[in-house]
């Protein structure tokens, strides 16, 4: 990439609402149109003369005088024009597919921070992609407008372990059959290397190149679309990657000074700029490749400044043809976010109860659901693990205010000894506001060993956890490979530079040492370097339709999945909670009403030891257990390991009874 000499600018015609940020930087006053890629002012948009707009925000550059070019492969570098707030612009003839990058006074080269794809990995040049161009891929389900949001039975995926793309379509027709409605990627931006979780990613807009092309992104998309499925998207807009990262050097106002987040400085919501860098990143992956949806990763590590919300309403207003579903990772528990725009919330505290009934764990943030709630005075049976799950099951949180013991400040640490409250009162929400998970790719993959429940817990208990999982009102997730009772490990993976992966390493061995189970070195030792192949490669699950072990894991799903789509879902709308009634130290029943006043129970015992019960027998919908399951607690007693669902349908009911055991 050398340079030899300047070609002037043409003019460039302004971009839409150039002065935008000049009025407050709302999102929502941002427009919305048919093709919005010609509208959006971070990444090359293409002109109605047939060429293309390039734009850079280089605030830095701008106050210190600097000059940027653009050079694009084949052709002259072009200086580009400087408008006003830091934006530098040219407008040129460019190819489809097209390599270009931006250049610095001081030689630095720059790939786009709006890049729509890179030609190799996040230091190479950006490639010119426009889906509208003519031989991009042709749309086959133009008319697909999504699910509504209560229909979804959510499927987490990680593309790079089916192979990419491509390789991870062809395991498309099998989840449909199973009664998946809902495939959500992990995040695909543009990350260093190949192997990586995806939360490393530092290009947003690129989707990565080592699992395939946009298009054939796009493809993947528009296949499940053909499957009846929806696609959503796992996006990382509260911080960026520790490699590639090029935007401090050229616009440090992207970041804030005075504070900080477990991944370095965080990211400046106060600045317009920033604000419309990620709205325009969330209309693009949902305009231009069709995602249904978008899960916001860590919602509670960006002080946003009134922009989540804003955000909300912005897509909804520009895609109000269609359903879109935006879900958050939210460790505050904000429940007036999800009166704000967003559909749900991934529920922590519905896995955490789980977790420590079905294991007994209660290291780090399990220990807080081992104990009671502070200034609760709990009267009768029940562990605290089981009364957490009690308030999950008939409010949705279980923190919903209280003093969080885990988040709040020893005395000579950083908070200096504060309190730490976590959570709103959620009661009033409705039960599809939460998305209910036994495993997800934080909690299976954050663990040293990467173990998943099937090595962890009786595998009775856990059948009878997946039945409440998947027959609760709560929107439920599955994570790659548990429908097949996986028993591989998810582990943590890179692909870092060496002295960054060495950084990583010593860092993951430092964090676990501190638990008294590796506290002997040898056993630190065994920890799984992230950066090495072997550990990318263990964490493939192999399961398939051949192994008996697999498939009765596979039925079981597809049973369970089966009724949720026949007797619940059409009664979804309008549930409200009946209550929760503690059974025993570990069993309990929780009851819905359901939109049509049909009464759902579920009798949930992950006790050694039966508990007095009754449900008629008339009702019951599914048992974990044998037949024996459903007759026991039909004769007044719940047996241990056991879930009972039962479904007492409103006299004006239609649906007629679904009787069905493992």
């Amino acid at each position: 990439m050398t340079q030899t000499m300047s070609i002037e600018p043409t003019a460039a015609p302004a971009p839409p609402h150039a002065n935008w940020e000049t009025l407050g930087g709302d999102v929502r006053a941002l427009p919305c149109s048919d093709n919005g890629e010609a509208l959006y002012r971070f990444g090359p948009a293409p002109l109605a003369d047939g060429r293309v707009r390039f734009s850079l925000w280089a605030p830095d550059a701008a106050a210190q005088g600097q000059s940027v070019r653009l050079e694009i492969a084949g052709m002259q570098p072009i200086l580009m024009s400087q408008g006003d707030r830091g934006w530098f612009e040219a407008v040129t003839a460019c190819c489809h597919g097209a390599r270009y990058w931006f250049r610095l006074d001081d030689g630095t080269t720059i790939p786009d921070p709006a890049s729509r794809a890179q030609a190799e990995d996040v230091h190479g040049a950006s490639v010119f992609w426009h889906p509208s161009d003519e031989s991009g891929y042709a749309w086959r389900h133009v008319e697909w407008t999504g699910r509504p949001w209560h229909e979804a039975v959510i499927y987490e995926m990680h593309v790079g372990l089916h192979g990419g793309f491509a390789g991870a379509l062809r395991v498309l027709p099998r989840l449909s059959a199973l009664g998946i409605t809902a495939v959500e990627l992990m995040p695909i931006a543009e990350f260093p290397g190949a192997r990586n979780w995806g939360y490393d990613g530092v290009l947003p807009f690129a989707p990565e190149h080592a699992y395939g092309t946009p298009d054939q992104l796009r493809e993947f998309v528009d296949t499940a679309h053909g499957l009846g499925m929806m696609v959503l998207l796992d996006v990382v807009y509260n911080h960026f990657g520790p490699e590639g990262n090029y935007l401090p050097s050229y616009a440090s106002r992207f970041f804030r000074e005075d504070r900080q987040t477990p991944w370095g400085p965080a990211i400046d919501f106060r600045q317009p700029e920033v604000r419309r860098f990620f709205t325009e990143n969330a209309r693009y992956w949902l305009e231009q490749f069709r995602f249904d949806g978008l899960r916001l990763d860590a919602v509670h590590a960006i002080e946003d400044e009134g922009w989540l919300p804003q955000m909300a309403e912005h897509l909804r207003q520009c895609l109000k043809d269609r359903h879109v579903h935006l879900v958050l990772e939210n460790d505050h528990n904000d429940a007036s976010l999800l009166r704000s725009g967003y559909d749900a919330q991934w529920n922590d505290d519905a896995h955490h109860a789980l977790h420590v009934l079905l294991t007994g764990e209660h290291d780090g943030y399990y220990g807080e659901f081992n104990e009671d709630l502070p200034g609760t005075t709990p009267s009768g049976p029940g562990t605290p693990a089981l009364r957490h799950l009690a308030r999950v099951l008939g409010e949705g949180f279980a923190w919903q205010g209280e003093t969080s013991p885990h988040r709040s400040g020893d005395a000579d640490g950083p908070l200096q000894g504060r309190e730490v409250r976590r959570g709103q009162p959620s009661g009033m929400l409705d039960a599809t506001s939460f998305v209910m998970f036994l495993q997800n790719h934080d909690q299976t993959g954050n663990r040293a060993f990467g173990e998943r429940l099937t090595t962890l817990a009786d595998p009775d208990a856990l059948r009878a956890a997946v039945a409440l999982q998947l027959l609760s009102p709560q929107i439920p997730m599955i994570y790659m490979g548990e429908e097949d009772g996986a028993r591989e490990p998810f582990l943590y993976f890179t692909d870092h530079p060496p002295e960054l992966a060495q950084a990583v390493r010593d860092g993951r061995r430092r964090e676990f040492g501190a638990a008294a189970a590796f506290s002997d070195e040898s056993r630190a030792a065994q920890i799984p370097d992230p950066n090495a192949v072997e550990t990318f490669e263990a964490s493939r699950p192999h399961c398939d339709d051949t192994d008996g072990y697999c498939r009765a894991w596979h039925h079981y799903y597809g049973e369970l999945l089966a009724i949720r789509r026949h007797e619940i879902v059409p009664r979804l709308a309008g549930t409200r909670s009946a209550g929760v009634e503690i059974l025993g130290d570990r069993a309990l029943v929780a009851r819905w009403t359901l939109g049509d006043g049909s009464l759902l129970s579920i009798w949930l015992n992950l006790g050694d030891n039966p508990v007095p019960a009754q449900c008629e027998a008339s009702t019951a919908l599914h048992s974990n257990l044998l037949p024996g399951g459903i007759a026991a607690l039909t004769g007044g007693e719940l047996p241990p390991k056991c879930c009972v669902t039962c479904l007492h349908r409103a006299k004006t009911g239609t649906h007629h009874a679904h009787l069905s055991h493992h």
